[in-house]
């Protein structure tokens, strides 16, 4: 049986203007390309079908927002999503950790402790600000690391994908079966993990977001309690200039109940309350066109 991927001539014409973007945020400086970006997102993104299920979303998880600040929510996101494809060929060339830099860094005592620790190391954020800073960040401050990603639609625009963020340093793994034994093979080679856990997965468990339960992978959960790993919240936030600060906080503590399904919820439990916090503190910055909870 062939492996071979079969594109249909929409993805080949999709994957053909996603490359001529690319190639033309790449032309422009980086804040120019971000703005632009955004620009282009704020005047066509609150137009598309899509943006119902964003408001769907909004009424739900924050009912006291009225209209008005529901479509500046929008705004501002969509503004953040042209901004981050518009940033998305600078990458490569971010730097960190130094005054006027990129990407500055608060809570970098806690990825010292973590690699003191000696135990396998996981990071988690969610779809805000540019969240492909984070693995950047990591991969900037000299660790070895393997970026679990959900592969995108077409299979040519996924390859592009894979391809800039390889040369961000960081491995990419695809969610699913497909990654799951690259992800053992990750960790047992001393490899860290990055992950974004703020997405529906079907087959995952109910667990409570913003009051109502939403289907969580809990693969972080049960990866942190099977081998012991820290696992840590790194939040980026959008800074002028297309500059960005990454937030490490605490470790969580890992349940030891001894029921392995009660500490695997406990943990998404708490991974889920923290996304939340951050989403409220800057509803604006967080991706709320996903199909988070049933009725999205």
């Amino acid at each position: 049986m062939s492996d071979e991927i079969i594109v249909t001539r929409g993805q080949r014409i999709e994957a053909t203007f996603a490359g001529l973007a690319l190639r033309l945020f790449m032309a422009l400086p980086r804040a120019r390309a971000s703005a632009v970006g955004g620009w282009l997102a704020r005047l066509i993104g609150p137009r598309l079908g899509i943006t119902k299920r964003a408001r769907r979303n909004l009424a739900q998880a924050l009912p006291g927002l009225d209209r008005t600040a529901q479509d500046r929510v929008i705004t501002e996101m969509w503004d953040n999503l042209g901004r981050v494809v518009g940033e998305f060929p600078h990458l490569k060339t971010m730097d960190a950790f130094t005054p006027g830099a990129a990407i500055e860094a608060e809570g970098l005592e806690h990825v010292d402790a973590a690699i003191a620790r000696g135990k396998p190391l996981i990071f988690y954020s969610g779809h805000f600000g540019n969240w492909e800073v984070a693995a950047l960040a990591a991969a900037l401050y000299g660790m070895k690391l393997a970026a679990v990603y959900r592969a995108a639609n077409n299979p040519l625009v996924d390859r592009m994908m894979i391809a800039l963020r390889r040369d961000l340093g960081a491995d990419p793994i695809p969610k699913g079966p497909q990654g799951a034994r690259k992800i053992l093979s990750a960790i047992r080679a001393g490899q860290s993990l990055c992950m974004l856990v703020d997405q529906k997965m079907n087959d995952g468990i109910a667990v409570p977001f913003f009051g109502r339960d939403a289907m969580t992978a809990p693969a972080i959960a049960e990866l942190a309690l099977r081998f012991d790993a820290t696992v840590l919240p790194a939040r980026v936030e959008r800074l002028p200039g297309a500059r960005f600060r990454v937030t490490v906080f605490p470790p969580h503590a890992l349940p030891a109940s001894g029921d392995r399904a009660a500490d695997v919820l406990t943990l998404m439990t708490a991974i889920n309350r923290t996304l939340e916090e951050w989403i409220r503190a800057k509803p604006g910055h967080w991706f709320w066109l996903h199909r988070r909870w049933p009725d999205s």
